[in-house]
């Protein structure tokens, strides 16, 4: 059996100057088009949450999804002027859909957990929270997980069905925390002298709020000192900041007026008989 090598020439000719050339054309419509969806959303998300102060959370994850929606609408297009019929695809895609739910079933209460955090709002992005034994600023919130970055600079990815179900600690939501610390001096020293001497430190501080004001009362006594605690408020980016600085300036002050902290001694007494 001969090849008409002519008319294998002619069918590679057609084919590359139909359906190859649709092929190339929507490979480059389909990198212009998702390269132009992620420069325009991420501008107009930018843009309404500078200027329209809208939320940052919700505003950033309705439009990851609006990008992933966006972008399975231009592939199924791009299907059909390729002339695949679409319906087909759609069924395939509709049964791969289900397979991939029953195999993944664990992944379900990750989404799950995704929707109810975005729905309750326990916490929002740039807020500094612990839950999960982890702790952090969120950085993003999608819908599987949430991204934070620990103060050592590590990023913790924290699935949402465990952050969903846990007790989650948001240390930004209130403007105000309050710093406290515990002073032992011995149970010989004057405590009143002592707990001046705090609060003079604690009012030379500039980051100490004055309303509400600070205390520093007994807190206990125990066999081997006296233990006072101070409470003083603070606005939330400033707690570090305050938490330091008071433990050294207290520390300093109380040397200084000759009231030293305690260490714990054992005496022993030997008896001769």
């Amino acid at each position: 059996m001969e090849i008409d090598w002519q008319q294998l020439l002619d069918s590679i000719v057609n084919w590359a100057t139909n359906t190859g050339v649709k092929i190339i054309i929507a490979l480059l419509l389909l990198i212009i088009s998702f390269r132009l969806l992620t420069v325009i959303t991420r501008r107009l998300e930018k843009r309404l949450i500078n200027k329209r102060k809208l939320d940052k959370t919700l505003t950033s994850t309705l439009f990851y999804i609006l990008r992933i929606v966006l972008k399975i609408v231009i592939l199924a297009c791009l299907i059909g002027y390729l002339g695949i019929d679409t319906s087909g695809l759609a069924a395939l895609i509709a049964s791969l859909g289900v397979g991939i739910g029953l195999a993944v079933n664990g992944a379900l209460s990750n989404l799950a957990g995704g929707v109810l955090i975005l729905v309750t709002r326990p916490f929002k992005i740039d807020d500094y929270i612990a839950a999960g034994g982890y702790e952090g600023t969120v950085e993003d919130i999608r819908i599987v997980f949430t991204k934070l970055r620990t103060v050592d600079n590590k990023v913790v990815y924290v699935p949402n069905g465990s952050l969903s179900s846990s007790t989650i600690v948001n240390y930004s939501e209130k403007d105000l925390r309050r710093v406290d610390l515990l002073f032992p001096i011995s149970r010989q020293e004057d405590y009143k002298k002592a707990e001046k001497v705090i609060l003079d430190v604690v009012a030379a501080h500039d980051k100490v709020l004055k309303d509400p004001t600070a205390t520093a009362r007994i807190e206990k006594h125990t066999a081997n000192d006296t233990q006072i605690i101070l409470k003083a408020w603070v606005q939330s980016g400033d707690y570090w900041d305050v938490y330091y600085d008071l433990q050294e300036n207290i520390k300093k002050g109380l040397d200084e007026n000759g009231i030293p902290m305690p260490v714990n001694q054992l005496d022993v007494h030997v008896k001769n008989d």
